[in-house]
């Protein structure tokens, strides 16, 4: 069983990336962050006809995810961002997924967390607010839902091994030790970063910027992650980031996220 996530930023601009990429690599699931349009404009027939069934959560102009998952399997008990936290911006979208191959369920939340633009302004005020609605509503997820993964855009790295220049770029935005701080909170719930669960090449990172050359030159961050439980820990068999559309004309600033699960009886 394969799941991914991809901040496709906007899928209006980026839909033939995705079906290219779900052509060749038919994942069970697929977490989708930035879609960047109204529900109204969601391309239900065309990831239909590609053989996937949606979930979304969409907004003009920013924002919006979406959960894929390859027909015939199907997504229940859908969640619309941080139940009991206000928040005007479509970041975040769970369901419980029955995979395509049979099996146990999953519950699969697939998030895009805040950027927080800046350590001191408002929008990183409310990241980190936002970080600990998150944390407060996953202690309750995991406890229903003991098979469970939390994907997408986290806008932070983990340490400095996320980092291209970590000096250069020490407690800025995505690096500092307040959102680091908050997010092994959320790991401290008993979720482990698969692809820190296997060996990796030095310098993997999933965003470069579009200016400066940053992606021929690899000077990226790891911002987008795949989280898993306790449960679903000794079912990963391997984790990584795929490049390749990165190269691709017109791409997403950032690339995918794949993990190989196990069979999951």
């Amino acid at each position: 069983m394969t799941l991914a996530t991809w901040n496709v930023n906007s899928l209006a601009v980026r839909l033939p990336h995705v079906l290219d990429w779900l052509a060749t690599h038919p994942v069970d699931v697929l977490a989708l962050q930035e879609l960047k349009l109204t529900d109204d404009k969601f391309p239900v027939q065309a990831l239909a006809q590609a053989g996937y069934t949606a979930a979304w959560f969409g907004q003009k102009t920013y924002n919006g995810v979406a959960l894929l998952v390859r027909m015939p399997g199907s997504l229940d008990e859908v969640q619309r961002n941080i139940p009991g936290f206000a928040d005007e911006q479509a970041r975040v979208i769970a369901a419980t997924v029955q995979p395509a191959a049979g099996g146990a369920p999953l519950r699969v939340i697939g998030a895009y967390f805040p950027n927080g633009q800046a350590p001191g302004s408002d929008k990183f005020a409310y990241k980190l607010r936002w970080l600990q609605a998150l944390r407060d509503w996953l202690a309750q997820e995991l406890a229903r839902h003991p098979r469970l993964v939390l994907m997408g855009d986290f806008n932070i790295t983990v340490d400095d091994d996320d980092v291209w220049d970590p000096e250069g770029l020490r407690e800025t935005i995505h690096c500092t030790s307040a959102e680091r701080a908050a997010l092994q909170a959320v790991a401290a719930l008993g979720l482990h970063d698969a692809f820190r669960l296997f060996p990796q090449p030095p310098r993997s990172f999933s965003w470069w910027d579009y200016r400066q050359l940053a992606f021929p030159k690899n000077q990226g961050l790891r911002v987008d992650h795949i989280w898993i439980s306790d449960a679903l820990r000794p079912l990963a068999q391997a984790c990584r980031i795929d490049r390749a559309p990165r190269k691709w004309k017109q791409p997403s600033d950032h690339a995918p996220v794949v993990l190989t699960l196990a069979a999951c009886g």
